[in-house]
């Protein structure tokens, strides 16, 4: 994708090189094994909310996030560490005056997420940021966290490399956002309590595959630096990260009522639907009888 001539965002935060705060997520040796790491936390959490929420019953565990300076001088020194730093911090950028437009139009004004990088531990509005949960956003402080080692990981684990499949990740989180600043999230977790565990996996289903949508309108009104293969990845990534696919990776029959995120045929459809129409109107899936 083509953004070396892009700005770089100013709403960036960076907590790498600090503590972080915050117990280690348990991998492996841990009291979770491998298995529930891939369904619970990485089905659940490459491209979604913070996974503590999943993890603790449905509630997000407190803390207050690590104070750190967003913008100025210190924004353009974190987008400059390294060449996914700059890369991500550009994406977001894009995404804004995207997003922006698109309310703008509407008679509204857009209010940025804030893009906060971490090494291995950092803290969030939502609690912790572990590197094993990926990327996720946290409605309490309109915050993406993202660890950029995660892009190695989903260019080795999934199979999805490329600076678009990257570019997908942080445009499904601003998708996340676009919902809490519109009510839809309040909206759906309201819905979530009043239901049983199936129906509100399923309304989670719906917030994600809208997110994949998002991000797919994102991309269609930025077609002109769309390069060839670009899409390619990013379907690739849609595909990779489908809880059938990841229940079957992890030696599981594919049980679609416990599904959080959709389908890998879901995903790619939804984020193919954005992809063609550039309508955050059509990425409805609340009102859609079919997912």
């Amino acid at each position: 994708m083509k953004l070396d001539d892009y700005r770089t965002s100013d709403n960036i935060a960076d907590q790498r090189g600090g503590s972080g705060g915050g117990p280690r997520f348990p991998i492996g040796g841990g009291k979770m094994g491998i298995g529930t790491i891939l369904i619970l936390g990485i089905a659940a959490l490459v491209f979604g909310i913070n996974p503590m929420e999943l993890m603790q019953g449905g509630g997000l565990p407190g803390g207050a996030p690590v104070q750190t300076q967003v913008g100025g001088q210190n924004a353009a020194q974190s987008c400059a560490v390294d060449e996914k730093s700059k890369f991500s911090c550009q994406v977001l950028a894009s995404t804004e005056d995207t997003w922006g437009a698109l309310f703008k139009a509407q008679g509204e004004r857009y209010q940025p997420a804030t893009l906060t990088f971490y090494d291995r531990n950092g803290q969030s509005g939502c609690g912790a940021a572990q590197s094993a949960m990926g990327p996720f956003y946290c409605p309490a402080d309109n915050g993406i966290y993202l660890d950029t080692s995660f892009f190695d990981e989903l260019a080795t684990r999934f199979g999805a490399a490329g600076d678009f499949a990257q570019a997908y990740v942080i445009a499904h989180e601003v998708g996340h956002h676009i919902q809490t600043i519109s009510g839809r999230s309040n909206q759906v977790r309201r819905a979530q309590q009043q239901a049983s565990e199936a129906e509100g996996n399923e309304l989670q289903v719906r917030m994600e595959l809208e997110a994949d949508c998002y991000a797919g309108v994102w991309a269609a009104r930025n077609k002109d630096r769309i390069e060839p293969g670009d899409i390619e990845e990013g379907l690739t990534a849609a595909n990779a990260i489908g809880d059938d696919t990841l229940q079957k990776a992890a030696g599981r029959r594919p049980v679609p009522e416990s599904f959080t995120h959709g389908t890998s045929a879901q995903r790619m459809a939804w984020l193919k639907k954005g992809l063609s129409t550039g309508d955050p109107a059509q990425c409805d899936t609340f009102s859609a009888a079919r997912l």
